[in-house]
This record gives C-alpha cells, structure tokens and sequence, in this order.
C-alpha cells in the first residue's frame, strides 16, 4: 500500500489531469452498431478545440457495459490518438470487480492515459473492506485514481468517511460526486481535505462549484460546450452574477443528465447541433416520443437562442 500511496502523491505534485472540465464521451455506433471510430475520434478532436480539458471514455455515457474488453481498448486507443498535447483522457474503468477493473488500468496506461475513473464493484453490494480492496488493486496499476461514487446504478454507496479512507491509504486522487446531495461535498471537504471534489451531475454544477469543486466530469458539453466551460468557470470563481443567469438557461437541458435516459438525450442534443450522437445499443431503446419532443424542445431553444 505505501508503494502505491507515494507512486500517486508523486504524480500529484507534476499534474493534475483530473482537473478542469473532462467530458464523459459518449459513443457512437454504425448502423450495424458497431463503434463508428472515425466520428468517435472526431469528436474528441472537436471537444479538445472548444477548449474543453479533456475527455473521460467508457463511462456510463459510452455504454460501457455494452462493450466488449476489445472494443472498450480500443475506444481508449482513439481517445489517445485524437487528444491534443495537454488534453487528459481518463477513461472509466468500471467492472464487475477489481481484477477486471485492474485490468482495465493497467491498459489505460499503457495506451498513454494520465488517470482513469473507477465506480466500485457495480453488481456486487460491496461492503467497505471489499471497496477498500477494490481501489487499492486499480491503483496498483499507477495511475491516479478518481473514484465515481454513483449509489443509485452501483447500490454501492462511497460515504464521506469511506472516501476519507480510500484517500488516506493513497487509492484515490478525487471523487466524481453523482450521488446528487450537495451536502456531501462539505462532509467531503472536513473528512479529506486534499481530495479533490469532482462535479459528477450536470445539473448540480452550480452548487457542487461553489463547495469547492476541482472538475467536473461532464455529459452536456459535448452539446454547449462553450456555454458550459463560461459556467463552469464562473461557478467554481464564485461569481454568481455570471453563473446564475447561464445555469438558469442551461438547467433545462442539464438536468436529463440525471435521469435514465441521458445517454439517448445528449446524443439527440449532439445530432442537433451537426456532431455525431446517432443511437445506442440495447438495452437501451429510442426515447418515446413524448421524451424525445421534450428534450428536443428545451435543446432546440438553446441552439435558437445562439447557445453553443
């Protein structure tokens, strides 16, 4: 354990890739659903000139459990070979559990990635010795570890003080907060100051900003993404004067990042403004149409009203 609390505390002092606004990718597919990588490298490429820090692959917006082991190594490799010089690629490495999860960071690294992204075990209602075990083999990989606590899919719930733990043994640099309580963050903050706090809903931005956020592991840029960096850099300055106005005209289309059906909202977002977001692979269906003409409305206002 001391091996890999001083391989990362080192990493700390040279970077913090895990900083700023990372994009959690979503995936698109080929009529025949398989990945379509030239899109998918076009739009890192495109996120990557809008100013954004960079991109988190194989999240829950990459359907990720959809992808074989190939397929997810792969989508990492075009993450890397579209990514600019400075321009993070941290992707998920979410699994069943953490020789799978190891696994997968171990390749992270390998392919020229600066962090990776791990949820606790997701089908498993771990107990915390397991979660402790579980970030300490992913970050025996080497590298930093931001944890991703999202107890509603995972049913695994990273408390404050469970988090405390994992960053006092070294296993974590920072946590992608989903849990959608802002009252955690301050807990977080009085439990394990020098965690970083990573914004991890889009419609919490605003709040979770102004408690002392680092990042923001985000869906909704890859759709306004220059609307989004302005907010985000005016929540996490404080300046509300900036930041309340913009939030206020983005919470229409930030809030479907909390809800079921995020994948298939910011893909439709991304089609609209001429990116490619196309559709998912099953399980997941086309939205119904009652959903999809409500979040084609809230998105279609924005795009009028010269949101980008």
């Amino acid at each position: 354990m001391a091996l890999v609390r001083t391989s990362i505390r080192t990493s700390i002092r040279t970077r913090m890739p895990w900083h700023g606004v990372i994009v959690a990718t979503s995936l698109p597919f080929g009529l025949d659903l398989a990945v379509d990588h030239g899109a998918y490298g076009d739009n890192v490429a495109w996120l990557a000139e809008q100013g954004l820090h960079g991109v988190a692959p194989n999240g829950s917006l990459g359907e990720y459990q959809t992808l074989t082991y190939e397929e997810r190594d792969r989508v990492v490799e075009t993450a890397v070979a579209n990514a600019p010089e400075g321009f993070t690629v941290m992707p998920g490495v979410g699994a069943y559990g953490a020789i799978e999860a190891r696994r997968h960071a171990l390749f992270a690294k390998d392919a020229g990635c600066q962090a990776v992204m791990c949820l606790p075990p997701n089908a498993y209602r771990a107990d915390d010795r397991a979660v402790l075990e579980h970030y300490a083999m992913v970050a025996s990989a080497g590298l930093p570890v931001t944890a991703y606590n999202n107890p509603i899919d995972t049913k695994v719930d990273l408390r404050p003080e469970l988090l405390a733990k994992l960053h006092a043994e070294g296993f974590i640099v920072g946590v992608k907060e989903f849990s959608g309580d802002v009252r955690r963050c301050y807990a977080i903050n009085e439990l394990a100051p020098g965690l970083d706090l990573i914004v991890g809903t889009d419609d919490t931005l605003l709040e979770v900003g102004v408690a002392g956020a680092k990042g923001w592991v985000a869906g909704y840029p890859q759709v306004f993404p220059r609307a989004c960096l302005d907010l985000y850099n005016a929540s996490l300055a404080g300046d509300l004067g900036t930041a309340l106005p913009l939030y206020r005209q983005l919470h229409s289309v930030l809030r479907w990042d909390s809800r079921t059906e995020f994948v298939q909202a910011i893909k439709l977002g991304q089609d609209l403004i001429g990116r490619t977001g196309g559709g998912c692979r099953p399980p997941r269906q086309t939205l119904d149409p009652e959903t999809e003409a409500v979040v084609r409305s809230a998105t279609q206002a924005l795009i009028d009203a010269g949101v980008n």
